[in-house]
């Protein structure tokens, strides 16, 4: 069973060991570079107004993975950007589908008409997770810079609220 929630400050822990994993593993997210508690607080506290950070929870209360909505320089007010990040070996098990289902109430209710997901175009599990859920491709970025250096191309994809 899982449990949705708004994230706070106190999730900050699990959430930045959880990224860590996914970002030690790499190859889905366009983050190289590990995160603190601090670093995770300090995202959420500092996000953009209507911005929405959500949390899910397994039964004990341990944190199975987070997604957030924020708006983007690159896209129009209507739209938001979105993240997703589920614990590695916990995809395909329905927190990311959640996860979803709060996210997308939620920006609606911040006004937004559609939702941006950029995606490496070497994230299979993350291009499934986004078509699964109804987003549609739109664009393509090619060559874009990490942290690390390292070029990725990217898959843009939309989802119509």
């Amino acid at each position: 069973m899982i449990t949705v929630r708004r994230a706070t400050p106190l999730d900050a822990p699990p959430m930045a060991e959880l990224l860590n994993e996914i970002i030690a593993e790499g190859g889905t997210t366009a983050r190289t570079r590990p995160v603190t508690s601090r670093d995770m607080a300090r995202m959420m506290h500092t996000a953009p107004d209507r911005s929405v950070w959500h949390v899910a929870l397994n039964a004990d209360g341990a944190l199975r993975g987070f997604q957030y909505v924020e708006p983007s320089d690159h896209l129009p007010p209507e739209a938001c950007s979105i993240a997703t990040f589920v614990q590695i070996g916990r995809t395909g098990l329905g927190i990311g589908s959640s996860l979803f289902t709060a996210t997308a109430k939620a920006a609606k209710s911040l006004g937004y008409v559609w939702i941006d997901a950029d995606i490496r175009a070497d994230n299979e599990g993350g291009l499934i997770y986004y078509q699964s859920r109804g987003f549609r491709d739109y664009g393509r970025r090619e060559g874009v810079a990490l942290a690390s250096g390292h070029r990725v191309d990217k898959v843009l994809k939309r989802f119509d609220i």
